[in-house]
């Protein structure tokens, strides 16, 4: 048979038949010159391919330099690596530059087909100094940067399971709560709501400093408490420094006063120590001394009027409870992805952290607000200290080893507002884990030294403050964002897709199960956590160094949002009080709200009646740039480059779509910009 025949035969004898076909005839396929492709067209393909790929990688670049470019000088200063983070910031600029260099070898030996065996090639068989280069960095590779790398992969991968061991366990616990309908019940018969000698006295405190988005709604809520009038009083602690907003306060406080609220204002001619030091000088009162239980709202919280009688009754009967604490809600939640992916957070926190460890405990952190403590158990404890920027926190750990407990009441709700932009929600962040590492150090000691029990010990040291507060950003941050981009250009090191794909997502689902309609933002808030970790371990370092930005405090930017009842009550209200006041009360209440408007148009979005809702016209503010951001965002999308030579699969999605969110919040183009 000629070698370019085939022959085909058919099972049936009667449809036998034999095909020959010249395979050297180009007529025999009249279709294939059809199909065919000519290489002059393919590299007129290949050459449009590149074509949108170089377009969209000069669109990227033009984007940044222009951000860049428009940023104003006070942005360039607040993120100046000499001031916060600048070894953080030439550390993951020394890893990129590795990176670019590392991905252009290895580009020119995947074009070249040059792969491992060149290790085993003797060097005159090696052509050129690239060729040369790229052997010489895989044996100096293997031989001493890979062994670090996997040990380092190897210890954070310990750290990620014991994390994800500890939430797997607060899951279950919560569950358990849950299953055995668990909730802190009352030890004493309720109060004899007939007989108002019975309510005992209580202090409100509202802390403030330039709150001038949400000050009356504030105070409007405490003020309709409902508590007896004779037996509650409220202080305005205002840190302001803004006459004129000082002036509103005042006047927002005489108001209620005239309508029989036991309410007064204070203000510090020296306001040092922040928050704690507000309220510390507030306690120093002569007439503290005739309260027995103390309560702390931050500005923008409105509690509902019965919150007093569901928390003080759990005092009653039970002389070893210091603490009281309520769950927070929030009233923007809803606003942006970013509120979206912060609520996530802190319903898996009140839910599951919170809830747990005062069923099981009886300890945990105090939120700084909703929560009422009992006098005595403050005074004990040492009172309000400045050492720290989490003044809160604080207090309950030195009431812990004093042997007061607390309780978590889960479905006692106080709405708040979330920050709505990146560099509020940045800022506060830094203070909130920066501040536990500041704490840690100076309560150590203490910890060790105090009569508490060996179990009760080795929660606050290993559980409260090690694994929570310093393993958790570490590893993230680490494991993420240095070594996985790092392990593209060192195969030996390379991570399974257990650790970078599945056990995140399980870890994922668990925080999402309070929050279960959150569920479509699970991608989203996997990736925003690794993209906040930079962040949360920058400010760790800084907390457990003491460096310069640790003592850092920055209010966090209000909006004014509230709900719909909320609005409508709080606008009744005005109205009421316009016609109440006197004529000069009100010319001078108008001045001072024409200079607050105008001022409002320049620094804060505008107020509608009642203070509290944004006009859709509002002024917006240029994205800020977040340098740290950018420079981990090119670093994954040359990890993601490198991934894609060696079709990594997973590892390269993942370092894509990483990348492509510390991106997004490099340029601040997640939440709202609101100047």
């Amino acid at each position: 048979m000629a070698p370019n025949t085939v022959a085909v035969t058919m099972e049936k004898p009667d449809s036998f038949s034999l095909l020959e076909i010249n395979g050297s005839d180009p007529s025999s396929f009249p279709d294939n010159k059809r199909k065919s492709i000519s290489p002059k067209q393919f590299s007129w393909f290949l050459l449009l391919k590149a074509h949108r790929v170089v377009s969209c990688l000069s669109w990227l670049l033009a984007s940044v330099r222009n951000r860049i470019a428009f940023s104003s000088k006070n942005i360039n200063e607040e993120e100046d690596p000499k001031s916060r983070g600048k070894q953080m910031y030439r550390f993951i600029k020394a890893c990129l530059v590795i990176s670019i260099v590392a991905l252009s070898i290895e580009i020119v030996a995947y074009y070249k087909n040059w792969n491992l065996d060149l290790m085993n090639r003797p060097s005159w068989e090696v052509r050129g100094l690239v060729e040369w280069s790229y052997m010489a960095w895989l044996s100096f590779r293997s031989d001493y940067i890979a062994p670090i790398v996997i040990t380092l992969s190897k210890f954070c991968t310990v750290l990620f399971l014991i994390q994800s061991l500890d939430r797997l366990v607060l899951c279950l616990g919560c569950f358990w709560i849950k299953l055995k309908k668990i909730q802190p019940k009352l030890k004493d018969e309720e109060l004899d709501l007939e007989d108002a000698s019975n309510f005992p006295m209580v202090l409100i405190q509202i802390p403030m400093c330039n709150e001038r988005e949400v000050y009356e709604q504030s105070i409007g809520a405490a003020a309709q408490l409902d508590w007896p009038k004779d037996r509650i009083l409220i202080q305005v602690l205002d840190d302001s420094d803004d006459p004129n907003l000082q002036l509103l306060i005042k006047e927002e406080v005489s108001v209620w006063a005239e309508k029989g609220v036991n309410i007064i204002y204070r203000h510090r001619l020296i306001r040092t120590g922040y928050k704690a030091g507000n309220l510390k000088s507030a306690m120093t009162c002569d007439y503290v001394k005739d309260y027995e239980f103390v309560t702390i709202f931050d500005a923008d919280f409105t509690p509902s009027p019965d919150f007093l009688k569901k928390t003080i009754p759990h005092f009653k009967g039970n002389p070893e409870l210091g603490l009281v604490q309520a769950r927070w809600s929030f009233v923007n939640k809803d606003e942006n992805l970013l509120t979206r992916l912060q609520n996530i957070n802190l319903c898996f926190h009140f839910e599951v952290e919170q809830q747990v460890n005062g069923v099981f405990l009886n300890f945990f952190g105090f939120n700084g607000t909703a929560g009422v403590w009992r006098i005595k158990a403050l005074e004990e404890s040492g009172g309000w200290l400045e050492r720290t920027t989490v003044e809160d926190m604080d207090i309950a750990v030195r009431a812990h080893l004093n042997g007061w407990k607390f309780i978590y009441l889960n479905d006692v709700e106080v709405t708040c507002e979330l920050p709505e932009s990146y560099e509020a929600y940045k800022k506060q962040q830094h203070r909130w884990h920066s501040g536990p590492m500041q704490l840690f150090r100076l309560c150590l000691p203490s910890i060790i030294k105090s009569k508490i029990s060996a179990g009760k010990k080795a929660n606050l040291i290993f559980l409260f403050f090690l694994l929570r507060k310093l393993i958790l950003p570490f590893y993230s941050f680490t494991l993420f964002c240095i070594i996985l981009p790092l392990t593209m250009f060192i195969p030996e090191a390379e991570l399974p897709l257990w650790i970078i794909c599945y056990v995140p997502i399980f870890i994922s689902l668990l925080n999402i199960l309070p929050s279960p309609k959150s569920f479509p933002f699970l991608i989203p808030y996997l990736l925003f956590e690794n993209t906040m970790s930079i962040t949360k371990f920058n400010a760790m370092i800084s907390g457990l160094f003491q460096l310069g930005s640790a003592y850092e405090w920055v209010v966090t930017k209000k909006t004014g949002r509230s709900s719909e009842s909320d609005l409508l009550a709080f606008a009744e209200k005005e109205e009421k009080l316009h016609r109440r006041n006197s004529e000069s009360g009100l010319e001078l209440l108008s001045k001072l709200k024409e200079q607050e408007m105008n001022l409002a148009q320049q620094e804060t979005p505008k107020k509608t009646l009642g203070g509290l809702v944004r006009p859709k016209n509002q002024m917006k503010k240029r994205n800020m740039v977040f340098k740290k951001e950018l420079a981990l965002a090119f670093l994954l999308l040359t990890a993601a480059a490198r991934s894609f030579l060696s079709a990594h699969g997973l590892h390269f999605y993942f370092l894509l779509f990483q990348g492509l969110s510390f991106l997004v919040v490099g340029l601040d183009l997640i939440g709202e910009q609101i100047n």
